[in-house]
C-alpha cells in the first residue's frame, strides 16, 4: 500500500480517475473540485491531494484546499482508508463524503487525533438523466440568465443559502464573492434565475465532473416559497445543462428538509447515496 501525495490536480484525476469514476455521482464533489483546480488554479490559494495505491491501482483519495476540510473518496476497503488516514499530517477541521465512509474515516481521525467529532450537516446526493414534467399548473414568470448585473442579488442569496442549507452561521463574503465571479466568468458554470416581475428563485451549476454538472446553490427567500418556483427553474436547468452536453446532473439536499427532497424526486432525481460533513474540535 502507497499514499501518495499529488502536486497537479490534473495528475490527480488522472491517478484517482478509475477509482472516483467508478461511482461519479458519489463523488461529483472531489471530481468537480479537482477540475476546478486544474482548470482555475488562482481560485483556491492552497490545495492538498492524497491518492492510495495498491500494485498501481488507486483504493482511496482524498482532496483538500486549506482552510477547508477534507473531501473524501470512498475506498475499496478498510486498509486503504486507514492507510489514508495515517499519512495525513494536516490539522483538519473536519470530513465530508458519503456513508458510510465518513464515518469510518472520523471513527479513525479520532483514535488517532483524540479529536472530538461532531455531525455538522447530513445530505442527500442526488442524480438526474431524464427531466420529468413539472406538475401543473406551473408558476408564472420564465426562467432567465443572471449577468453581472444581478452581482449584490447572487452574493447575499448564495449567503443566505449557506447559512440555511449547510448550517454555516457566519458565511464568509469574500470567499462567496469569489465564488460568484468564477460562474459568472466560466464557460461549465453560471446561473440561472426565476423572473416573475421581479427574481423570485436561484439556481447555480458548476464543478464540472468527466459525465456532469453539480447544480447549486438553489434558493427561493422564504416569503416566495411554496408557489413552484424552485421546482420549475431546477427542472429548467437540468434541462439546458443535459441538452448542453451533460449526461447527468448532480445536486445535494439537506436531508432535514423533506420539502426540497420531495422537489427533486419530482423532477426526476433519484437519490444515490446519504453524505455527512463531520467537525473536527481538537480536545484541549
Amino acid at each position: 500500500m502507497k499514499v501518495r501525495r499529488i502536486e497537479s490536480p490534473a495528475e490527480f484525476l488522472e491517478t484517482a480517475g478509475p477509482l472516483l469514476a467508478a461511482d461519479e455521482a458519489r463523488h461529483n464533489l472531489i471530481l468537480g473540485l479537482a477540475s476546478t483546480l486544474a482548470e482555475h488554479p488562482s481560485l483556491y490559494l492552497d490545495h492538498r491531494l492524497w491518492v492510495v495505491e495498491r500494485a498501481g491501482t488507486p483504493v482511496c483519495a482524498a482532496l483538500r484546499t486549506p482552510p477547508r476540510g477534507l473531501v473524501l473518496a470512498q475506498p475499496a476497503s478498510a486498509d486503504a482508508l486507514a492507510a489514508l488516514v495515517d499519512a495525513i499530517d494536516d490539522d483538519l477541521p473536519g470530513v465530508v463524503g458519503g456513508r458510510p465512509e465518513v464515518v469510518a474515516f472520523a471513527d479513525l481521525w479520532q483514535t488517532k487525533t483524540g479529536a472530538a467529532a461532531r455531525v455538522k450537516t447530513e445530505q442527500g446526493i442526488y442524480s438526474l438523466s431524464t427531466v420529468l414534467p413539472v406538475r401543473k399548473p406551473e408558476p408564472g414568470g420564465a426562467p432567465c440568465l443572471a449577468t453581472r448585473s444581478d452581482w449584490p442579488l447572487l452574493i447575499e442569496w448564495w449567503k443566505q443559502f449557506l447559512i440555511e442549507a449547510v448550517h454555516d452561521d457566519n458565511p464568509d463574503i469574500d470567499e462567496v464573492g469569489q465564488a460568484v465571479e468564477y460562474r459568472l466568468t466560466d464557460s461549465h458554470a453560471g446561473f440561472l434565475l426565476w423572473e416573475d416581475r421581479e427574481i423570485v428563485s436561484l439556481a447555480g451549476y458548476g464543478g464540472r465532473t468527466p459525465n456532469g454538472i453539480r447544480i447549486g446553490p438553489v434558493y427561493t427567500p422564504p416569503e416566495r416559497r411554496g408557489h413552484g418556483y424552485a421546482s420549475s427553474l431546477v427542472a429548467a436547468l437540468s434541462t439546458d445543462r443535459l441538452a448542453a452536453g451533460s449526461r447527468f446532473c448532480f445536486l445535494y439536499s439537506d436531508l432535514a428538509n423533506p420539502t426540497s427532497n420531495a422537489i427533486y424526486r419530482r423532477i426526476g432525481y433519484e437519490q444515490i447515496c446519504e453524505s455527512a460533513e463531520i467537525e473536527f474540535t481538537p480536545v484541549a
